[in-house]
């Protein structure tokens, strides 16, 4: 299993645009990836169970991944945090 630790720093958060790009950017792998929040762990393929999370600015969120491309996975997943500003 791979795990990555972001800090959101987006004024806006993870709204529904980022929310969109994160959930494409999962979905293209195989793996079983998971945003967790709070306590709370979603599908982060699933754009309905990141959105219900409300993740703010501020916040910090883990990212999981599990499967035969969960390196790569993780890797582009932090690539489209990056390019959308969502965290450093």
């Amino acid at each position: 299993m791979e795990k990555k630790d972001f800090n959101i720093t987006a004024e806006t958060g993870i709204h529904a645009r980022p929310a969109t790009l994160l959930v494409q950017a999962a979905s293209k792998f195989g793996s079983d990836i998971n945003l967790e929040y709070k306590g709370k762990s979603v599908n982060l393929k699933s754009i309905m169970g990141v959105m219900s999370l409300g993740v703010g600015q501020g916040a910090d969120v883990t990212i999981t991944a599990e499967g035969d491309d969960e390196a790569e996975a993780i890797a582009a997943i932090e690539e489209t945090m990056k390019k959308e500003g969502l965290s450093e």
